[in-house]
This record gives C-alpha cells, sequence and structure tokens, in this order.
C-alpha cells in the first residue's frame, strides 16, 4: 500500500474546526437550498436582503478562532486568575453543595437547559412540575397562599414587590421605607427602580428612624430577615403599623433560615421575596440564581413574571399550564407593571430538585447545622473577648471591631478566607452548609490575642442551642407534600428527574422553530466552564483582585460584542432581555436630564413591537406613543415622522425591532434614525433578531444609539426552560457614562444605578458566549448569520404553496424567521393557527412563535445550526398537516373530528378502548417516517386554558387527583 506523502504539521491543524460542528448546513446543502431560492450564491442572497446603505464596511475585528480544545485552554488560564476564598462575606450569597445527582442530570443535563420556555403546555410538564414544585416550597417555607415561578434576582425581586405593593394598596402615599439593615445591593436596584416611577424611598439606618418612618405616611415598607447584619427582628409589631396606614409589608427571608424562624405569612407579611441561591446553586460571581416572589392571595392577579397553574387537559386528568397573567407585558402593553418576559427557570428546577432531594427533615438539618455552627462561633468569640453586636442570629455574626477591622480583614484574606467589612468598623461573618469546625477554628484564630488560646469547637458542641429568640422559632410544618418527602435515595431521585426530563421536547431532541427566539446550538464545550470552581465558587462581592479572571472575561467579551454591535460601551450587567432594555431606556432617560432636557419623555413605540418594549418605557417614567406599520408589515415613515413633528419638543426615543418583528430587513432603517436624530431623540434598536445582523450589518454603525443583546439567543446562552438569560446594554460614545453602575460592587454610578443585584448580573453563564466568539471569529459569526437567513428563506419557499408567508420584500425574500399566514385557513376548515400548533406536537415538533407578532399565523425561525435533514423533516411535517386540512376541506373530515382538533394524542389515548373519532388511530399518531426519528409522545392532551384560568390552583397536584 503506497503511503501519502507527509504534510506539514501547519495544514493538520484545523482552527476552524468548530466552525461546521456549529452550522448544520454543508457546502452541498447550501447549493440545493440556493437553487430551491433561485439565488447563484450565498453571498448574492445576503446582498438581496440586507440593505446595502446599512452592510457593514469592514469585517468584524475578532481573534481568529481556535479550536474546541485550545479555547478550552485559553479559558483555564483565565479562570485561573480567580482566586477561590472560603467567603464568609453573606449579604445574600453563599457556599452551597450541589448534590452530584442533581448537577450531572439537570444542571449540566441538554433535556433541561436546553428546553425552551413553556408556552406549549402539552411538551413542557416536566419542566413545569418542577416549577410548581418550587412554587410549593416556597409558598410553604415563606408561609404565604401564592408564589410565582421565579424571579431574576433578590434585588429586582425586592423592586418588583416595591411596584406590586404600590398598584395593590390602598394607601395613597408615594413613600416606600427601606430598613437600612437590608442588603446593600437591594437597596441600590430599588433606589434605581422607584426614582423615575417618581417614588420616594425613605431609608432608615437606625431603629429610632425606622420607628419615625412607620409613624408617616407610606404605601409599603421592605424589611430583611435576618438583617444583613443578622440580626432577627420580631417584625410582629411593625406590620401591624403598616397595615394601620393601609400600607403593605415586604419582608426579604432567608429560605434555609424560614425552616427554623416563623414564617413572614405567619406574621401578617404582605409579599416576601429573596433568592434560592443556597439550595444548591453556586454563587457563581452573582447568578443566575432563582430569586422568589410569595404575595398574599388578593395580590395574586398582579404578581409579575411567571406563574404556573393547574388545570386539566382534554381527557380530563391534571395537566399544568402557564397561567394568563404571566405574560402581561404582552397583553398590557404600556400599561403593564413589569417588563419581565423571563425567569430563571434552570436555577428554579435546581433549587426544587434540592427541596426534593433533603426533603423538610434535612433541609431543617442543614439549617439547624448551620445555626449551631454559628452559636459556637459566637461563644467562641465571647471566650476571646468579642462578643457579638446582636443578641439573635440564624447564620451570621457582627462584631464592633473599630480601629481593628481592616486588620482582621487582611488576616483572613492572608488565610484564604473573605470577611465583610460593614459600616466601616464592623465585621461580619455568615457561616452556610459548607462550613466546617476547622473553618470555626481558624475564625477564632482570627480574634484571637497573641499568646491567646483558641478554643476547640468540641467544648461547645454538646447541648449548643441556636441564637434564634424562643418566640420566633417556627412551629408550623411544611413541605408536607409527597413529592418532598419520596425521592430521597439517588435512585429514586435519579428516575424522577428522567422521568420529568422524557415528558419534555427540548433541542437535544428536536428542532425548536420558534421565530424571534433564535433556538440555536448549546454546545457541550461552551457549558463545560459554567461549574469550573474558579468561576462557579467566587462571591460577587469578593475582593476585586480575587476577580481578575472574571474581569478579564468581562473586558474581553464586551470588546467582542461592541465589533458584533458597533456600539462603542457595553455593560454585562443586566441578566435578563428585558432589564437590559430597561438600562438602555435609563442610559437615554440620563443623557437628556445631564443636558437639561429631562422634560423629554415621549418614546415612540411600533404597534409591532414586543410588548416588553412599551412596558420598559412605562418603567422609566416615559410616555408612550404608538406609531402604525404599514401593510407590509414595515414602520410607518410617514406616521413616524408626523410623530416626531408633533412631539419634537418633548421626544426621548424610538424603540424599533431590526429586523422588523415581521422578519423583514427595512430599506429605510438609516433614514428613520437621522428622522429621530433630527427631532433629539434617541433610537433604541431592540436586539431580539441580532442573530440576523452579527458580521453584515450593525446597529451602531446604521444609527442605533442603544441596544440590548440576548446572550440566551445569539451568543449560545441556553434558554434554560425559561432563563437564565444576559441582556447587555450596548451603547454609543456620548452614552457610555451612562451604563448601570454597581456602587455595593465597586462600580461607580453616573446617573444610572445598579440594574441588577450583582456587578456582572449573570456573571457564571457569560463563559459561554465568550466559548461561541472565541471557536467562531468573525468568519464564523458572519457565516451562521448568513445561513441562518438561507434557512429562513428555503423554509419559506418551500412552504409557499402550503401556507403563504406574510411579509417578505419585494423580492419576496425574508431575512432570518419568516411568518406563515393561517389565517384563510379558519374559514374553509376550522382549523386555527394553535391546532397546527398542537399537531406538531404529534409530529415531534415544538412549534413556531404562535400568533405573534399577527394573530392566526405562525413565526418559524430555523437558526443555523440546523441540518438540512431536520430543515425537511420539519416541512414535511408542516406539508403533511396541510394535506390532512385539505382533507377536512374536502368533507373527508369533520370540521369538529379530525387530528388536528384532537391534537396532540398521548399514547394512553390512541390505545385505550374504543376508537370513536373519524380518522384512524395510525393517523392519529402522525408516525411520518419512523426509521428517520424516535416518536415522541406528549404526555398529556390538548389543556384547558379557560379552565385552568377560572380555577387558579399553583402548587403541587393533591395524589388524589390523579386516582
Amino acid at each position: 500500500m503506497l503511503m501519502q506523502s507527509a504534510r506539514p504539521l501547519g495544514e493538520l491543524e484545523n482552527s476552524t474546526e468548530f466552525i461546521p460542528r456549529h452550522i448544520g448546513i454543508e457546502e452541498a446543502d447550501e447549493q440545493h437550498m440556493l437553487s430551491v431560492i433561485g439565488e447563484a450564491s450565498r453571498r448574492a442572497l445576503i446582498e438581496s436582503i440586507v440593505p446595502r446603505s446599512i452592510a457593514r464596511a469592514s469585517a468584524m475585528k475578532l481573534p481568529a478562532p481556535v479550536t474546541e480544545a485550545a479555547a478550552l485552554g485559553e479559558l483555564r488560564a483565565i479562570a485561573s486568575r480567580n482566586q477561590v476564598f472560603k467567603s464568609f462575606i453573606g449579604q445574600g450569597y453563599h457556599g452551597t453543595y450541589t448534590p452530584g445527582v442533581i448537577l450531572r442530570n439537570v444542571l449540566e443535563n441538554p433535556a433541561w437547559y436546553t428546553a425552551y420556555t413553556p408556552y406549549q403546555a402539552e411538551i413542557s410538564q416536566g419542566r413545569m412540575e418542577a416549577l410548581v414544585n418550587f412554587q410549593t416550597m416556597v409558598c410553604d417555607l415563606t408561609g404565604l397562599p401564592i408564589a410565582n415561578a421565579s424571579m431574576l434576582d433578590e434585588a429586582t425581586a425586592a423592586a418588583e414587590a416595591m411596584t406590586l405593593a404600590k398598584r395593590s394598596v390602598r394607601s395613597k402615599s408615594n413613600v416606600f421605607v427601606v430598613a437600612g439593615d437590608c442588603h446593600p445591593q437591594t437597596i441600590e436596584v430599588v433606589q434605581t427602580r422607584a426614582k423615575p416611577l417618581g417614588i420616594e424611598v425613605v431609608l432608615a439606618n437606625s431603629a429610632e428612624e425606622w420607628d419615625a418612618a412607620l409613624a408617616g405616611e407610606f404605601f409599603a415598607a421592605l424589611a430583611q430577615y435576618p438583617a444583613t447584619s443578622g440580626r432577627i427582628d420580631d417584625l410582629r409589631a411593625d406590620v401591624d403599623k403598616a397595615h394601620a396606614k393601609q400600607a403593605a409589608f415586604i419582608v426579604a427571608a432567608d429560605l434555609l433560615a424560614m425552616t427554623l424562624l416563623v414564617p413572614p405569612g405567619e406574621f401578617g407579611a404582605d409579599i416576601a421575596v429573596g433568592t434560592t441561591q443556597r439550595f444548591g446553586m453556586p454563587m457563581g460571581a452573582g447568578g443566575p440564581h432563582a430569586a422568589y416572589m410569595a404575595c398574599r392571595d388578593e395580590f395574586k392577579r398582579s404578581l409579575p413574571g411567571r406563574l404556573v397553574g393547574v388545570s386539566i387537559d382534554s381527557h380530563g386528568n391534571p395537566a399544568y399550564r402557564l397561567a394568563l397573567q404571566t405574560r402581561e407585558q404582552h397583553i398590557r402593553r404600556e400599561k403593564a407593571t413589569s417588563n419581565i418576559c423571563t425567569a430563571q427557570v434552570l436555577p428554579a428546577v435546581v433549587a426544587s430538585m434540592y427541596a426534593v432531594y433533603h426533603g423538610p427533615k434535612g433541609l431543617k438539618h442543614i439549617a439547624q447545622r448551620v445555626a449551631s455552627y454559628t452559636a459556637i462561633l459566637a461563644k467562641g468569640l465571647e471566650q476571646l473577648g468579642h462578643r457579638p453586636h446582636h443578641p439573635g442570629a440564624f447564620d451570621t455574626i457582627t462584631l464592633k471591631t473599630g480601629e481593628a477591622t481592616q486588620a482582621i480583614a487582611a488576616a483572613a484574606r492572608a488565610r484564604q478566607a473573605n470577611l465583610r467589612v460593614y459600616w466601616g468598623e464592623f465585621l461580619c461573618i455568615t457561616l452556610d452548609e459548607t462550613t466546617t469546625r476547622a473553618d470555626i477554628e481558624m475564625l477564632w484564630s482570627l480574634f484571637a490575642k497573641p499568646g491567646q488560646a483558641v478554643p476547640e469547637v468540641a467544648a461547645f458542641e454538646k447541648g449548643i442551642e441556636p441564637m434564634i429568640p424562643p418566640e420566633l422559632r417556627r412551629t408550623s410544618d411544611f413541605l408536607t407534600h409527597p413529592v418532598f418527602n419520596t425521592h430521597h435515595s439517588e435512585t429514586g431521585m435519579l428516575r424522577y428527574i428522567r422521568a420529568l426530563s422524557d415528558k419534555d421536547l427540548a433541542l437535544d431532541r428536536s428542532m425548536i422553530p420558534l421565530g424571534s427566539c433564535t433556538m440555536k446550538l448549546n454546545a457541550t464545550s461552551e457549558m463545560i466552564p459554567i461549574t469550573w470552581p474558579e468561576f462557579a465558587h467566587v462571591h460577587p462581592f469578593a475582593p476585586r483582585e480575587q476577580l481578575q479572571g472574571y474581569a478579564e472575561l468581562d473586558a474581553q467579551l464586551r470588546a467582542w460584542l461592541c465589533q458584533a454591535t458597533g456600539y462603542a460601551g457595553i455593560s454585562l450587567q443586566p441578566n435578563a432581555g428585558s432589564q437590559g432594555e430597561y438600562a438602555g431606556l435609563l442610559a437615554i432617560k440620563a443623557f437628556h436630564e445631564s443636558k437639561g432636557q429631562g422634560h423629554r419623555n415621549i418614546c415612540l413605540i411600533p404597534s409591532s413591537a414586543h410588548g416588553t418594549n412599551p412596558a420598559s418605557a412605562q418603567m422609566v417614567g416615559m410616555q408612550v406613543v404608538v406609531t402604525a406599520c404599514d401593510t407590509n408589515g414595515n414602520v410607518d415613515l410617514a406616521d413616524l415622522k408626523a410623530k416626531c413633528e408633533q412631539h419634537s419638543a418633548n421626544l426621548a426615543a424610538v424603540m424599533i425591532t431590526y429586523p422588523s418583528t415581521h422578519g423583514v430587513f427595512e430599506m429605510q432603517v438609516k433614514e428613520l434614525c437621522a428622522l429621530v436624530h433630527q427631532h433629539g431623540g434617541r433610537v433604541y434598536v431592540d436586539g431580539a433578531n441580532m442573530n440576523a445582523l452579527v458580521g453584515v450589518a450593525a446597529p451602531g454603525e446604521f444609527g442605533g444609539d442603544v441596544s440590548h443583546l440576548n446572550l440566551h439567543k445569539t451568543f449560545c446562552i441556553p434558554h434554560g426552560g425559561g432563563g437564565p438569560g444576559v441582556g447587555p446594554v450596548c451603547v454609543v460614545e456620548d452614552l457610555v457614562p451612562f451604563l448601570p453602575g454597581h456602587e455595593a460592587g465597586g462600580v461607580p454610578s453616573h446617573g444610572v444605578g445598579a440594574v441588577s443585584a450583582a456587578p456582572l448580573g449573570n456573571a457564571a453563564v457569560l463563559p459561554i458566549s465568550w466559548m461561541y466568539c472565541r471557536m467562531m471569529g468573525a468568519q464564523g459569526l458572519t457565516q451562521a448569520t448568513e445561513i441562518a437567513i438561507l434557512s429562513a428563506n428555503y423554509i419559506s419557499v418551500k412552504l409557499r404553496e402550503h401556507y403563504p408567508t406574510l411579509y417578505a420584500s419585494a423580492n419576496g425574500h425574508v431575512a432570518h424567521e419568516c411568518i406563515l399566514d393561517l389565517r384563510p385557513l379558519k374559514e374553509a376548515s376550522g382549523v386555527t393557527a394553535e391546532d397546527v400548533a398542537k399537531r406538531l406536537i404529534d409530529y415531534g415538533f415544538h412549534a413556531p412563535t404562535l400568533s405573534f407578532p399577527v394573530a392566526g399565523t405562525l413565526m418559524v425561525e430555523p437558526t443555523e445550526s440546523e441540518t438540512l435533514d431536520e430543515l425537511d423533516r420539519f416541512i414535511g411535517a408542516m406539508v403533511a398537516i396541510r394535506e390532512e386540512i385539505r382533507r377536512v376541506e374536502r368533507g373527508e373530515w369533520p370540521q369538529d373530528d379530525n387530528p388536528l382538533k384532537h391534537a396532540p394524542h398521548t399514547a394512553a389515548a390512541l390505545m385505550r378502548g374504543e376508537w370513536k373519532h373519524a380518522y384512524t388511530r395510525e393517523a392519529g399518531a402522525a408516525v411520518l417516517d419512523e426509521r428517520r426519528h424516535a416518536k415522541y409522545w406528549p404526555p398529556v392532551g390538548r389543556v384547558d386554558n379557560v379552565y385552568g384560568d377560572r380555577n387558579l390552583f399553583c402548587a403541587c397536584v393533591p395524589m388524589s387527583a390523579y386516582e
């Protein structure tokens, strides 16, 4: 056999190896797709779609792509610059153990992290059951009757509680009282949120100030329980004072402490908020973590965020669904009181599984161990001559250390431990479930005088009593539902997690063709670093010298994203797209105020915009003026011009989505930007559709002043079943000073304070986007955009004779998504877009975006990661469904008894009993080709939404319901 001549090593190196792994379309596939579309080349296609007036003049300046192994090596070097000290800082962030069965089978499992928001209930039963467990856990531990399915972080949850109280109570006051012993980051975020709404925050930094504030007029008060200093206050009398003023009382409560303390609901609190981070989620320099909000029953219709409720399916069985009000910003738009359209589902699932695995006894044991160690720590400190500042404590001791404060803190750092300096002359020490006896003895040694003997833990262990005041000790039961008292062995837990994930449809099973949501590959190599200890076990408020790796990651990622967007500056702090929108509008508002033009408060928003846009504008105190769209779905420039002229003196901004929400590149976007600038306004370009722009056009170059990005869309952070997200805010040069600050995190504020609890928001998932950019480079990122556009146009053309594309450019092309118009089908067959969406489940697909932005349509976005085979499988399913509709149109199947009206079909429904339908069981099963794809069986039939809203029930279903 002849040997080939040796090739130079350089030729064998393939630094672009990741690009074809991320992009599903091969060269031969591309040529076939182009021939179907009728274009000679990909370049010709892009030039016929993207307006030449906005095309990038030069390529992005990014490092050349490297292999997966090389990128992981570079990132490992960056991670090593973080110092993983033992942090006793507390302040809402704690060391925790993620049970291995949950770490491997939830946090690191694509069946959980690649799922989409559970808007299609029938294929989301697994994660919604986990979220109902979360809601039940929160209700039980807070003593309040209803809780939502998670919030973004504790600080923003407190801010949302403030506005929930404002619209729910009878008090007409505009004053919000905040205890100065709340976590500093919570105070800062509340102040940021309150300012544009005209709410006056009264900060009470002493018991005297607190009593005086509660003696005055206010609409709500917020207290930390236990306080950030560790103090445990009896808040019952304060609650009574608030209610006497027809005001609400909000408690920021530590859920682990609530296993031992009287919960807020039992002493009359109206709202409870907090974080579930210490329920198994690593600190991750600040996130992602699932915050929670619970409230009294009267407030439930105004509860922000998502709420999972229980309904019934078409067979009368219990089934989960999202309750109506969880998308209020899409329904109420500028009248919405919250812009949140995401949550922290994956961290919420982890927290709920932590509670399921440990159960009430296990959680109480963990809490008792923490409380006992805290009492032992206090005893030893007293023996050393350091009496704790407060008599009561759960996990935190505060010591007045005066001039010795900094020296003791420095000595701790020399022992690779972090204490918290509080008010300059105090030190706080917070313990958690990872605290050991050796830790306590090390802490004592920091306070021992030269020659003074350090106590031993064993001397205090016998008969130690927690420092919880007897009158505040919990006596009520919690987590009594069987789900929290069953799965305590690893075998049982493993099977429970698997049983839930089997019910769901995520990217690990099939394409999720959601318009405007960009469900693309979340590569394993991108996901690996998030659980590295150097990223996962760092406290967000550790000294900055310990966070050098995160600082480098932050700087590099911001520089690369600036290249992708054409903007001058970026903040990664916003921990959701909605918060990025909010931060961007705050920057515009602060800019106008800095120019003495604070009266500019008009925000123009096209009628087609995402519902979060008008909600965000309302939240920053702007007045929304809706502008019209023309018959092609484009912004009506004549109407926009008229509105600009009408409101010229007070115009603050316009918010547009580009490409448009209708999936088209509007040709006059530069003219639109120039028109708004001419009248003194700024242009906000929503980054939801950035997957159609990266590498081919940049908002910061064609006239945008501000954009937010969805890193959980375009830059590969997975959706996690509905969160976590990251929503960086990007701005032009003169707006850079108005990016979010974070005083608690050492980031100076110039008019815009913190918008999330941690300086880097959901810092722990930023390595995912770093890896994506590093492995793709400018070439790969541009190719990804172009293939996404190619795939959308291929689907549009292939389905045109079956479902016309509603909006397209003059040459018939679309951007990276297409809207299929199903409205004509209803009159001829009675079939609706929702029927088609449910029927797609039988064919093994998540439905495209249903009835947004146009009712009666499906918006399809294939992304660049899908293979031609999968695109054709989806097209085949859609064609097969159209043929089924034609059978209804021809009268072969009745309009009320056909596979679409009864979709989706469960295996049990097809197998059980006498078949009475006009179509066969085989037709109901909808197996196109068993050899090509495993059949997915939905766990429930079609869920009854009306029943669920009329019978709102949002906790674990009693076992009797399944009998």
